[in-house]
């Protein structure tokens, strides 16, 4: 009896490895075989370069600028050695340098979000001034013949937002639709692409699970309500603008960073519960939601939540995708960390803590066209301060792009995050994005070696 109680534990146990390794395979190329110049894309796809408005203008008094000045419960800097944004890249003043940037890269479309803290410095005050200077850099994009697509939140907000408990409740939505309407209202007859929300899996994982962004909390099921309020605002902004002139025209689209979590060991079946489970928090509630219209959580212990929103069906026009990487995680017996994250040998490390993963963003791109609308990629870059790894990043994601277009998935535009270093977050100035190296000291831009590849595929 117990020798058939065994089979029978033993058969399901490989019955369920391999499932999981059918139904989620990790792509593997050869790439000792592929030739990555060998690519092609259509006459008119659109090409660009991206930046967020506090990580390139500096000076912005927002959520993200307190949360700077503190300090973890262990004593530790939120930000790596107590790095500042402080002046950044001076983006404020230097745009019109920075769009003859843009311009020698060959690419016609620039992604750039508005600073929020700065057009409603208080909740009654819209600051005239800002809004015309982001006029002012619209037009000059205009006149250089590169297209404006606009972010309304890339992870900042104001301090009065913030104290008013952001996106924690669900009744603060309507603070930042008026937001939207009032800036969609100013340069909707010149901005033909905008973007809602930019990645609020982050914002809700990072600020709300990891602690890593503010407001700096570890709260699980918070974690998965502000997602829901970040989804459902994204909804309800996005028909508020298409109700409003030159709305139907428009194109508005929400951004998503898709990172496949990838079993350790592929024959542990506790390795796959946990990347199951952080997989369908991370990535597959969004686009389920925008799919069917439920959003809906399912971790025991840890987050439980249903909501549905019919309106989110037909949200987007399109889905604009950011990729990077993908992630490995062990799990192990540890309530205060139920997981670590782990690198393959091998595999080519970025300064970031993940892996260059080309046939992931193939991988990624196949997972969201389950929604039915073109995509774009909103993002998609390296950090390499030493530049030697550029070149390489850059021809094999964009293979993965080529390949993609070549089966059939409807990608309508690349950008390359970012057109130049600036304050990663919570890394600080340490991580070179830059297709452009900045000197914070002079200001100076340098393009980087590395980034000739990236230029001889636009011009191609």
């Amino acid at each position: 009896m117990i020798f058939e109680i065994l089979s029978i534990v033993i058969g399901l146990y490989l019955f369920m490895i391999m499932y999981f390794n059918y139904k989620y395979p990790e792509i593997r190329w050869d790439w000792d075989t592929i030739q990555t110049d060998k690519v092609e894309f259509p006459e008119k796809f659109i090409w660009g370069t991206a930046t967020a408005a506090h990580q390139v203008e500096g000076n912005c008094i927002n959520n993200w600028s307190e949360f700077e000045k503190g300090s973890k419960p262990t004593g530790e800097p939120n930000i790596k050695d107590n790095q500042q944004s402080g002046l950044a890249c001076d983006h404020w003043n230097r745009y019109l340098e920075d769009i003859s940037l843009i311009k020698k890269l060959g690419v016609s479309y620039y992604r750039f979000s508005v600073e929020w803290s700065k057009i409603q410095p208080e909740q009654d005050v819209f600051d005239e001034d800002v809004l015309r200077h982001y006029l002012k850099m619209i037009d000059a994009l205009l006149e250089n013949n590169i297209t404006p697509v606009l972010t309304l939140h890339h992870f900042t907000h104001p301090i009065w937002f913030d104290r008013l408990g952001a996106f924690e409740r669900e009744e603060n939505i309507q603070i930042f639709i008026s937001f939207c309407e009032r800036v969609f209202k100013e340069y909707s007859s010149k901005v033909s692409y905008w973007c809602t929300i930019n990645e609020p899996g982050v914002v809700a994982t990072q600020g709300y699970f990891s602690g890593m962004f503010p407001p700096g909390k570890k709260d699980s099921q918070l974690s998965a309500v502000v997602l829901k309020n970040l989804l459902d605002a994204h909804v309800k902004v996005y028909h508020a603008l298409k109700k409003m002139e030159h709305g139907p025209q428009v194109k508005i689209g929400l951004v998503k960073n898709i990172n496949q979590f990838e079993p350790w060991r592929r024959w542990h079946l506790l390795d796959w519960v946990i990347s199951n489970r952080v997989n369908h928090f991370y990535n597959d509630s969004t686009i389920e939601f925008l799919r069917t219209g439920i959003y809906k959580i399912r971790i025991p212990g840890l987050a439980w939540i249903y909501h549905k929103n019919v309106n989110a069906m037909g949200s987007i026009d399109f889905f604009g995708l950011n990729y990077y990487s993908h992630n490995h995680l062990k799990m192990q017996f540890s309530p205060k960390e139920p997981f670590i994250m782990k690198y393959p040998d091998g595999d080519i490390l970025t300064d970031m803590p993940y892996t260059i993963y080309g046939e992931g963003l193939y991988r990624a791109i196949e997972s969201v066209s389950v929604l039915n609308v073109p995509i774009i990629i909103t993002e998609n870059g390296v950090a390499d301060a030493r530049d030697d790894r550029r070149k390489l990043y850059i021809k094999r994601y964009l293979y993965a792009v080529s390949k993609a277009l070549e089966d059939g998935f409807d990608i309508h535009g690349y950008f390359y995050w970012s057109l130049m270093d600036n304050f990663e977050w919570a890394f600080g100035y340490d991580m070179k994005f830059g297709l452009y190296e900045v000197d914070y000291m002079s200001q100076k831009r340098t393009l980087r070696d590395g980034s000739q590849a990236f230029i001889d595929i636009v011009k191609g």
